[in-house]
């Protein structure tokens, strides 16, 4: 028998396919993040299951646990709060131990909050996009990551405590790029914002509520050339503009770094 891997709503109880519930009617065991909110998944749709927990703190366990289980034909279907399991959530540890003892894993595909996002933000292109997971939570560390942005829009988690904090790092260094801050996705409260960097960041000077997931708009590489936007720097300077005001002003309309056009016209 599969380990069946499974992609549950991230929001709406609806958003959940057919074939999702077959399986999680039909296992022997559904694993869990957390017993609780999968509870009332099931109960929703008139599923009786025998649940067990299966999160962070015992990965490791489980997998050793489980797996024999898996290879004495038991059928086991992962699922996570949301989403899709090993997607910035428990359950890659499973997989990969699945496929390494030969054992069948089946991933059925379901609601995904970086797609509803990227969609949501209006920023997709052709061109696709690139997922980094949850950002970093060292400030060096996603400024490094910042520094990389490219052409193509990135779709990232963030907590909502921490949302304050990287807005005002992607303000001091993409400041004129756009976002979308999406949060609490296919919820009754549902709120996509759309603004620059800059913009954003007066705008959540608090945590908000809800889970959140961030798209930055793709935009030219970090390497362009800034010397025209350091010169209009200058030209606002000259005429009597502070320097940093006028480097976040310019910054605004060209999508360059403030941080980087100030340091580069001193």
């Amino acid at each position: 028998m599969p380990l069946l891997v499974c992609a549950t709503p991230i929001g709406n109880l609806e958003d959940v396919t057919l074939r999702v519930l077959r399986e999680l009617r039909e296992a022997d065991v559904v694993l869990c993040e957390d017993t609780r909110r999968t509870r009332v998944l099931l109960d929703r749709h008139g599923i009786r299951a025998r649940l067990l927990s299966y999160h962070e703190h015992n990965e490791a366990q489980r997998t050793a646990e489980l797996l024999p289980r898996l290879e004495a034909g038991e059928r086991l279907a992962l699922c996570t709060d949301a989403g899709m399991p090993g997607v910035s959530d428990p359950g890659a540890r499973l997989v990969a131990a699945a496929l390494d003892a030969d054992v069948e894993v089946a991933v059925l595909p379901g609601p995904s909050a970086v797609d509803t996002a990227l969609l949501a933000s209006g920023f997709a292109s052709e061109g696709g996009f690139v997922f980094v997971g949850f950002l970093p939570r060292s400030g060096g560390a996603l400024r490094s990551l910042v520094r990389t942005l490219g052409e193509r829009p990135t779709v990232a988690f963030e907590s909502p405590q921490r949302l304050p904090a990287t807005l005002r790092v992607l303000a001091e260094e993409v400041g004129g790029r756009r976002l979308a801050v999406c949060r609490e996705l296919t919820k009754q409260f549902e709120e996509v914002v759309r603004g620059t960097a800059a913009d954003l960041s007066e705008r959540y000077t608090e945590p908000p509520k809800g889970e959140i997931t961030l798209v930055i708009e793709g935009g030219a590489e970090a390497a362009a050339d800034e010397t025209p936007a350091r010169a209009a720097v200058e030209e606002l300077v000259a005429a009597g503009a502070q320097r940093r005001a006028a480097a976040k002003t310019v910054g605004r309309l060209t999508g360059v770094a403030p941080n980087r056009l100030y340091r580069g016209s001193l």
